[in-house]
């Protein structure tokens, strides 16, 4: 059974829990623009054409490219799709669809179970550090998350250790006071170590649950950024005897292969254990998911299909490939 069925098993056809359909919908709407521009791409390419040929092959393959999937991805899956159609003769384009779905799933899960739920310490605090650069939505980011820990009634603490973007701390604060959270922070320019140090004995004494870490995203000069970092885990390992629970980067969907060039360089100067991608309901592009994971090998963990808390789901890739394929698969015939 194709990927497609098993999934319209799993999800459509069966009762579910409201959760489950809600966070379907959240799908469906955010990655419409992706799934709009791309599906006509790929119905368009099956209409006009009658068979399968190395024509059909290379306009596929640019259609995939254009997708923001990433030429190194796009090249790898290639090479499966040909390597498919010639062991199961499929000549028929229209017989080709659910193989196309079928190779992109298998490429980002390569066998692994994936699992997108934040780690969390057998003891408090739990700690996550955000990282990435000025203006992906770092900040807006770690408040959604707050939000939905303090869902959880799990008590939730912010630290401000952005202290050299102008407006950063209180941009922090007014989100922890805007979601009822506690907030940690002191003046711009102050060595962000030190914020950190004194936040994380904050929450020691304060019985707090959880602790998400703002940091600066200056990645001009790597080498200093590389440094600042060093430190900053050395003090959270200090404090909690142990490096954060997760160090999240924060990608923006919208800037496309230059979201990947960032992933590698941050992959280069601090332990990442997943990937935040923002603004993937802005960008026709939204391939941009299985490009990530070929090329930098992290896991996204969440993806930001629009403006609400609600709208930051759990990455969940059986739920992406069927919201951004499922008009390419249902069109009537």
């Amino acid at each position: 059974m194709s990927f497609f069925s098993k999934f319209k098993d799993k999800f459509i056809k069966k009762e579910e829990k409201e959760t489950i359909k809600e966070s379907l919908e959240v799908y469906n709407k955010g990655l419409a623009k992706s799934r709009n521009t791309f599906s006509s791409r790929l119905l368009d390419l099956t209409k006009r054409y009658n068979k399968v040929n190395e024509e059909y092959f290379e306009e596929l393959e640019e259609i995939l490219i254009m997708a923001d999937i990433g030429v190194n991805t796009v090249m790898n899956f290639m090479d499966k799709l040909r390597k498919r159609v010639k062991e199961e003769k499929i000549t028929d384009p229209e017989l080709l669809k659910e193989v196309i779905v079928d190779e992109l799933f298998i490429i980002y899960v390569n066998g692994e179970t994936l699992s997108t739920n934040l780690k969390r310490s057998a003891t408090n605090p739990t700690v996550y550090l955000f990282v990435g650069v000025n203006g992906v939505g770092k900040t807006t980011t770690i408040a959604k998350i707050a939000s939905k820990e303090k869902e959880k009634n799990r008590k939730v603490l912010l630290i401000a250790g952005d202290t050299f973007r102008a407006g950063a701390t209180n941009q922090l604060k007014e989100w922890a006071n805007r979601i009822g959270v506690d907030f940690y922070g002191k003046h711009e320019g102050i060595d962000p170590a030190s914020v950190i140090y004194e936040g994380l004995e904050y929450a020691i004494n304060n019985d707090i649950d959880t602790v998400l870490i703002d940091t600066a995203g200056r990645l001009q000069n790597k080498t200093n950024l590389m440094m600042e970092l060093e430190k900053i885990n050395r003090v959270i390992k200090k404090i909690i005897d142990r490096s954060p629970d997760e160090t999240l980067l924060v990608i923006d969907a919208t800037t496309g292969q230059n979201g990947i060039s960032q992933a590698k360089a941050f992959k280069e100067i601090t332990d990442l254990t997943g990937i935040i991608l923002t603004k993937l309901d802005g960008t026709a592009k939204g391939g941009i998911v299985l490009a990530i994971k070929e090329e930098v090998n992290l896991p996204v963990k969440y993806i930001g299909l629009g403006e609400t808390a609600k709208d930051l789901q759990e990455f969940d890739i059986e739920k992406y490939i069927y919201s951004l394929f499922k008009d390419f698969m249902e069109e009537e015939k």
